[in-house]
């Protein structure tokens, strides 16, 4: 008896032992914070009321100031979309790919390489639904030319997604490409059909004026599907690229024209996303970054206000206005509420950030352009500055670099292509397509421009103090040779190596 009742008291120990370790292992899992970042598309660093904009009202991405930090030297990879996505999901530069300059078209190949570690497998690695919504435009498959006329693969889900709701390319796409993809395949697009017939495509085109609103839609459909396991969601906003669209409900609500009314829909977008936050009682164990992928493109009768502050430059251009971008960052409880940072961050630095809030250890090809800016977020004493210096690119390739106050442009003029100077757009020398080295399998670079280096003389060069000189007025470069000098020695470094920060 004395045996049966020992053997029963051990049996219940153990059982009571797994059912602690059990509720502690999901205490814990249960306080894995989810992350959604939330990234616009050509929204500038002077669009949002917490950045100083006074024609357009942005009530809730000014509550998330309120409630989380607020950056003003942060920056993309890049002036245009595409390099600067792939550099938030992979924590690299985008130029040290094939893909030189400018972007990715419709029927370009996948730029990840489906081998990369990406912010979206480091989240799946830690036992994360991973979620990308919005636009995608990074190119799908892996040849150049291939059609959308069934599944189509690589792409979202075979780079750290376990499900896709968006649009393919661009807000404006060309008219067969104008279409949601769920996961790998268009919407409504049915066996046999081709995705770029006309009669078909009657059927499976999205309005412009109601993409934010379906977006928005799915995004909030996920968290509630989802909210009971740790989720990451990537949502890449359409807003504010052009065309111009704002749904009808939004049409008026800004004194800035189309434009501030699109902003407000955007506006609109992340409020439906902290509401449902609320909603499902997850805001306080939910990370909430807004931010954008480049500077703004400004457009006409916008009653005076400022789409990129008093920065120069726009959307496109190596200036600090093509680079310099709203950040908010809302982790509560963690990141302190009211606070703000002037520390020079990049984009690429929350692959990083988060690798490190997860715990996992980056191997040395991955993440080899950013850094961790934890020590920031948490208010924690840091040797400032973080970085050790931060590239900048251009839509036609120009390069510069930014290293305390002191910003080098290689390169004479804005870092745009020649031709039309309207503002709105620049002629295009096209180089071809992506093509692969029939030996190796890789990608020839590809450019389609060619850029302002100068291989065999002395670069023409741009030097500007951004504190006693932040509209990028004053050309040091003549007078200053010596630091002129440090920062081009170090770009170099930088493009000749294989990383920019330490390992």
């Amino acid at each position: 008896m004395a045996n049966i009742n020992l053997r029963t008291m051990k049996r219940t120990y153990f059982l009571l032992i797994l059912l602690l370790t059990s509720a502690s292992l999901a205490k814990a899992n249960d306080a894995r914070p989810n992350v959604i970042f939330i990234m616009a598309d050509d929204l500038g660093y002077g669009d949002l009321g917490a950045y100083g904009a006074t024609q357009v009202s942005t009530p809730h991405c000014d509550r998330l100031a309120n409630e989380g930090m607020l950056f003003t030297d942060a920056h993309s990879s890049s002036a245009v979309c595409t390099p600067t996505r792939y550099s938030v999901l992979t924590g690299r530069y985008a130029w040290r790919t094939w893909l030189k300059n400018w972007v990715i078209f419709e029927q370009y190949p996948l730029l990840i390489d489906t081998n990369r570690l990406t912010m979206g497998k480091l989240f799946q690695q830690r036992g994360y639904r991973s979620i990308a919504v919005g636009k995608w435009h990074l190119g799908w498959g892996t040849e150049f030319g291939r059609d959308f006329n069934g599944d189509v693969r690589p792409g979202p889900l075979e780079v750290g997604f376990d499900d896709f709701f968006g649009v393919p390319h661009s807000h404006n796409s060309i008219d067969s490409y104008r279409v949601y993809v769920r996961d790998r395949r268009i919407i409504g697009l049915k066996d046999g059909e081709q995705f770029d017939d006309p009669e078909v495509m009657k059927r499976t085109m999205r309005r412009y004026e109601d993409t934010a609103i379906d977006i928005s839609n799915e995004a909030v459909a996920y968290i509630e599907k989802h909210k009971g396991e740790p989720f990451f969601m990537y949502y890449a906003a359409t807003n504010i690229h052009f065309p111009v669209t704002p749904h009808e409900r939004f049409q008026g609500k800004s004194n800035a024209g189309p434009y501030g009314d699109f902003i407000v829909e955007f506006d609109w977008a992340v409020g439906e996303i902290l509401a449902t936050l609320d909603r499902l009682n997850l805001a306080d164990n939910t990370i909430v970054v807004v931010t954008s992928d480049n500077g703004a493109r400004p457009m006409e009768n916008m009653n005076g206000h400022l789409p990129n502050g008093n920065w120069r430059g726009t959307k496109r251009l190596i200036y600090e206005a093509g680079h310099r971008v709203p950040l908010i960052v809302r982790w509560p409880g963690q990141v302190q509420a009211g606070s703000s940072s002037s520390e020079t961050v990049s984009l690429n630095d929350f692959f990083r950030t988060f690798a490190h809030m997860l715990e996992v250890s980056l191997p040395a090809d991955a993440g080899e352009d950013s850094y961790d800016i934890t020590p920031v977020l948490m208010g924690e004493g840091y040797e400032s500055p973080l970085r050790e210096a931060t590239v900048h690119h251009s839509v036609n390739g120009t390069f510069a670099i930014r290293k305390g106050d002191w910003k080098l442009i290689e390169g004479p003029g804005d870092g745009d292509y020649e031709g039309d100077r309207s503002g709105r757009g620049r002629n295009l020398h096209y180089p071809g397509f992506p093509a692969r080295d029939p030996d190796t399998g890789e990608f020839y670079p590809m450019e389609f421009a060619i850029r302002h280096l100068y291989p065999n003389q002395t670069p023409v060069l741009q030097l500007y103090n951004l504190k006693d000189d932040p509209r990028e007025q004053v050309n040091l470069a003549n007078r200053e040779t010596e630091i002129a000098n440090e920062l081009l020695d170090l770009l170099n470094e930088y493009r000749q190596s294989d990383r920019s920060a330490p390992k």
